[in-house]
């Protein structure tokens, strides 16, 4: 990525890129199942896209599920409307950017913050940034989890311009090998405790929106003390949250898209240890750093959880999902939004109740609904 923050999916280069991916993807395609990395992706994206785009949000924070049976955090990425011709960008840290030896051959390591357009984020089966990109991380997201969008209304346009510098501020430190800035301590490199998804976004928000009041923490510099690092670690799902209530207090206005993640994925990410199908892997709500931390998907009992999956679902506008006998992608709206104050107080008094009746191990009705648990509403596509 350059200075400007668009990297190497910029002007002609990101048309360059384009055409070498559809290359790519044409050769690979009829071996390739659907689903899976080089295989047919829905033939109707640019279709949903445009109905999405009709609304006129500025920005939208993507928070993907975790795909690990316990203790996992999921993923933060935010994505620029228009800063790709048709489409979004979107800024995600990259896992692989950590200087690791055994990273530096077959992985995708130029940029700390990549950016990559929203289609190709979500639901593209091949990458502008070449072979080494990652499947299901950096590409195709949906295959292999889903993603909630919290779509963001009323940003000026400058805010959004000084957050693409900021990516592409971070991403000359990296580059440098920059130590010891504003918003880090120590090398400029991908770390999942001290430079993770969640802190990178939050410092682009801190420090290049100018958001003095976002709290973004800042773990010990001491590698032994992984129990204190833990615990005072960036989560993305704490930090949606944090820039939830800035924006809410800011005046914007705010709904949520939930991609739903596509099932029959028969891929498994060869570099992984055990190779598992990305269909079977757990698809969780990223939990907070919190009693349920461990817990299975579907077993979140604590109030943070409860309180972030009631009001993402009391936000909700739209739900994406690939139709698996047809293999296009649908949408279906809701009766929604509700009003930011009015998701909250509901989220609040039901995230409450139901932790306390949890905690009794009583037999009860929930009275919160966590996203994705039902139909979000009428056939849009």
């Amino acid at each position: 990525m350059s200075t400007c923050g668009h990297g190497r999916v910029a002007g002609q280069g990101w048309r360059r890129a384009v055409a070498i991916a559809a290359l790519a993807f044409a050769a690979d395609s009829v071996a390739a199942d659907f689903g899976s990395k080089g295989g047919p992706p829905p033939e109707n994206i640019a279709e949903i896209a445009s109905v999405l785009r009709q609304d006129a949000y500025d920005m939208e924070l993507l928070i993907s599920f975790g795909t690990s049976k316990g203790g996992s955090a999921g993923h933060l990425a935010l994505a620029l409307r228009d800063k790709v011709p048709g489409d979004d960008l979107v800024y995600s840290a990259n896992f692989y950017a950590d200087r690791a030896p055994e990273h530096e051959k077959g992985f995708y390591t130029a940029d700390l913050m990549v950016g990559i357009p929203k289609n190709e984020y979500l639901f593209g089966t091949t990458s502008s940034f070449g072979d080494t990109a990652s499947f299901g991380l950096d590409f195709g997201e949906v295959y292999k989890r889903s993603v909630i969008g919290v779509r963001v209304f009323g940003v000026p346009a400058v805010e959004k311009d000084a957050l693409a510098a900021y990516f592409g501020r971070i991403n000359t430190d990296y580059r440098g090998r920059a130590s010891n800035t504003e918003y880090h301590a120590g090398e400029i490199k991908y770390d999942y405790l001290h430079l993770n998804c969640a802190k990178t976004i939050g410092s682009a928000f801190r420090y290049g929106a100018g958001y003095p009041d976002l709290e973004v923490t800042a773990g010990p510099l001491l590698r032994g003390r992984k129990v204190k690092a833990a615990a005072t670690a960036n989560i993305p799902t704490e930090m949606a949250m944090k820039l939830i209530e800035a924006w809410n207090a800011r005046g914007y206005g705010m709904d949520v898209v939930l991609y739903r993640k596509y099932g029959g994925s028969t891929y498994a990410d060869p570099h992984e240890d055990e190779k598992v199908a990305f269909g079977d892997l757990p698809d969780r709500f990223p939990s907070v750093l919190s009693r349920d931390f461990r817990n299975e998907a579907g077993e979140y009992k604590d109030y943070d959880n409860l309180f972030a999956m009631y009001l993402l679902h009391n936000l909700g506008r739209y739900r994406v999902q690939v139709n698996a006998q047809t293999k296009r992608l649908e949408v279906e709206k809701s009766t929604g939004p509700m009003s930011y104050a009015e998701a909250v107080r509901l989220a609040m008094e039901s995230a409450k109740s139901d932790s306390n009746n949890y905690r009794r191990r009583q037999v009860f009705r929930p009275k919160g609904t966590r996203i994705g648990e039902s139909a979000v509403g009428t056939s849009v596509r």
